[in-house]
């Protein structure tokens, strides 16, 4: 496996020409092809620029120290030389005799010593500045929801419906009451049901930061929810209704794949990046997501702000993933966190003694039927999450 050395040591010789024609024309493919050795290539850019520049800086600062050594030593320690006239000898002393070209480059070192020598060092942190936040951008990148990565939460500036109702509703609520009033809803994405008994999986960065969480169906029925685990590290949380009126969502439709999908199998979503539940569909583009992380999959959806947290389903309704974000610079680029990862999370929870005892789906009711009929059954069981602050 090649490193980030080998890398930089391709491109270094690809720059020189020194790239052997079947080795260039493969290289050159690769970087059209391949987003992630695109990044290493720019970076590779930016950091060999940084540094020739930072080399011209210390070129200038030795020329202009070397000048201004020659110019002490002048001055220091003069130098006599005898001359002949007329038969008399006589004594010159060389700095009786500058040219006016150096009695001008004299005056002006006098003149602006200091100045040089603030510059010098300006240019000094100029460049060591550069190459420190340059570090720091290349290790930012390496975290979620950074540069090139976009988190998929939707901003809402106003819940399009009555919002004095909705407050009033929530206020009435004992446990949201003892809390404090809420505010209009700042966040949201989506979820779907983990569990019949009102277990709910979102991504954590959509209830980051929430005094209180909304759960809404496609029948615009409403349930307080409550975190019960937050996984960061791979986008992952679970909730809980917390209503006392909640019954139950009945038998869950589809189940869980614990093992690994098949690069270039059809997958498709549903998801609230608008208040109607939208449906995207598209391929496995990859086995690893953002930055080459094994805990997510890249499929070939379009996605938008409000996806975060969705399904993702395989073609006979196998839940394989919950879609995280998608890349900036490579379009219809979606990111979601494999089902085995969320196996695992849920795994880890049955020892913590849950509120309410969970049973996973076993059967799968979505195989075999035409997509259509998978969405119809599907969309029950996929919800808005919106997220409320306190006034």
């Amino acid at each position: 496996m090649q490193t980030e050395a080998d890398y930089y040591a391709l491109f270094e010789a690809y720059q020189r020409g020194e790239l052997a024609a079947g080795a260039r024309a493969n290289l050159e493919a690769r970087l059209g092809a391949e987003p992630r050795l695109q990044q290493l290539y720019a970076e590779f850019g930016e950091l060999t620029g940084t540094l020739a520049a930072y080399g011209e800086r210390r070129r200038t600062r030795q020329t202009i120290a070397d000048l201004h050594t020659a110019m002490l030593a002048a001055e220091a320690t003069p130098v006599f030389e005898e001359k002949q006239a007329g038969g008399l000898s006589y004594s010159v002393n060389p700095r009786l005799s500058l040219s006016r070209t150096e009695q001008k480059l004299r005056e002006f070192w006098s003149g602006h010593r200091a100045t040089v020598g603030v510059a010098a060092s300006v240019a000094i942190l100029a460049v060591f500045s550069t190459l420190l936040g340059l570090e720091w951008w290349r290790a930012a990148k390496t975290q979620p929801s950074l540069y090139g990565y976009t988190v998929l939460r939707r901003e809402v500036e106003r819940i399009k419906q009555n919002q004095q109702a909705l407050r009033r509703s929530i206020n009435s609520s004992a446990s949201i009451s003892a809390a404090g009033p809420v505010n209009n809803g700042k966040f949201s994405g989506t979820g779907f049901a983990l569990t019949a008994e009102g277990y709910i999986v979102t991504s954590s960065h959509v209830i980051q930061g929430a005094d209180s969480l909304l759960i809404e169906g496609r029948d615009h029925q409403r349930y307080h929810a409550e975190t019960v685990y937050s996984d960061v590290k791979h986008d992952l949380a679970i909730l809980r209704i917390k209503d006392r009126k909640f019954s139950g969502f009945g038998r869950l439709p589809y189940t869980f794949k614990g093992g690994q999908a098949d690069l270039g199998e059809r997958v498709y979503t549903l998801g609230y990046p608008r208040e109607d539940v939208v449906y995207g569909e598209g391929a496995l583009s990859s086995r690893s997501g953002f930055n080459g992380d094994t805990a997510f999959y890249q499929v070939s959806i379009p996605v938008n702000p409000g996806n975060s947290g969705g399904p993702l389903l395989d073609g006979q309704g196998n839940l394989i993933g919950v879609v995280s974000g998608r890349q900036d610079d490579a379009q219809s680029a979606a990111f979601a966190t494999k089902s085995s990862y969320l196996m695992r999370l849920v795994d880890s929870l049955k020892n913590r003694q849950p509120a309410q005892p969970y049973h996973l789906p076993r059967a799968n009711q979505l195989a075999g039927a035409a997509r259509s009929q998978q969405v119809k059954r599907l969309q029950d069981f996929v919800f808005v999450v919106k997220v409320y602050e306190q006034d």
